[in-house]
């Protein structure tokens, strides 16, 4: 197993570890496959779950991937009272949808240290984390294992952090990225915003020495290219392998991405209780000015409700995970997106090359 970032993989593109379904073994093993590097989402699958798909991804492939895990929230409990009021309001989506709500004390760990020890008993050659930053021990415990860390981050000082506990990578995520913000806190009264990318990369590249991996609204090869520029050593891609035939996102999904009923994203609370960017529907409009931060209360509140919604075909009820650059996915099998992107790449590089060379 490697434990250099950019031997990871052919070329500097990362698959996005989307959890809820779309990043299923076969787009993990299709992207590993042309030359990407390709990541299974451990958030809330089960412990065996997860394992079969691993099993999955190791049939399909002999490349390396990797395995994200959601950090638990710690210390960091919602207020029962807020989570309460969020739950009578959202009493008629219950009605509409001929559902009950959810648990919301339904578990709060994700199952992390069942995975973790699956992850260290059997080891994948990357494993990176979501929503916090594991402690020196068990970076250390992977490293005995051959397994390369990436922590997500959304501030130089998280990158610091991450440095400091012992990560072998550091995966910058800038505010245009689709899904949740990984944030390692956070606060009940934070104002769901952030920082742009190519600004972050740049903040985290003059405060820490580890390898950066650069992801938020990147769709095209020469996005790549100038995250590159800007410091990245790689550029972690989520929204654009959504579209691809191996994706297990919904089709009502999909479809959203680039249906012009849909005209943009907004960060929001409503669906899981955490800043998360998906494209604007009703229920985000409805709902999302009164979401609690309470992750994953919410999440497990609303979670049968996103299920009827998806049964039924309904978009305007569902968490439509998108990010900025939503409108420029493109409909292609995995491997040939890598190809694609890649192509993109080394076309911006070589421009790049003429104009500094040029007198």
């Amino acid at each position: 197993m490697s434990t250099a970032l950019n031997d990871l993989s052919r070329y500097p593109i990362v698959q996005a570890p989307m959890a809820g379904g779309a990043a299923s073994p076969q787009l993990v093993g299709a992207v590993c496959e042309a030359g990407g590097l390709g990541f299974l989402a451990g958030g809330y699958k089960t412990a065996g779950g997860l394992y079969q798909e691993i099993k999955q991804v190791r049939g399909l492939t002999g490349q390396p991937f990797g395995v994200n895990l959601f950090m638990p929230p710690g210390g960091q409990h919602a207020d029962p009272a807020a989570v309460e009021v969020y739950r009578h309001q959202l009493a008629g989506e219950a009605t509409w949808y001929e559902t009950e709500l959810g648990d919301p004390d339904s578990g709060r760990d994700d199952a992390y240290d069942a995975k973790l020890a699956i992850l260290l008993d059997d080891p994948v050659p990357v494993v990176s984390f979501t929503f916090g930053c594991p402690d020196r021990d068990t970076f250390e415990a992977f490293a005995r294992a051959g397994t390369f860390t990436v922590v997500t981050v959304t501030s130089a000082d998280e990158a610091q952090a991450a440095q400091w506990a012992g990560a072998d990578a550091v995966c910058v995520q800038g505010i245009e990225a689709g899904g949740h913000q990984g944030t390692h806190r956070d606060y009940p009264d934070g104002a769901l915003a952030g920082t742009g990318l190519l600004t972050l990369v740049t903040q985290v590249r003059e405060t820490v020495q580890l390898p950066i991996v650069a992801t938020g609204g990147i769709m095209r090869g020469a996005q790549i290219a100038a995250a590159l520029a800007a410091g990245a050593d790689a550029a972690q891609l989520g929204t654009a392998f959504l579209v691809c035939p191996e994706s297990g996102a919904h089709v009502v999904h999909k479809q959203a991405l680039t249906n012009p009923l849909f005209v943009r994203t907004e960060l929001t609370r409503a669906f899981s209780g955490r800043p998360a960017r998906g494209l604007v529907n009703r229920f985000m409009r409805e709902h999302g000015p009164y979401a609690p931060a309470a992750y994953p209360e919410v999440h497990h509140l609303t979670a049968p409700l996103r299920k009827a919604a998806a049964t039924a075909g309904d978009a305007q009820g569902m968490a439509l995970w998108a990010g900025q650059g939503h409108r420029l996915a493109r409909d292609l099998p995995a491997g040939q997106l890598v190809e694609v992107l890649a192509a993109e790449l080394d076309t911006a590089l070589t421009a790049q090359a003429h104009r500094s060379s040029a007198p």
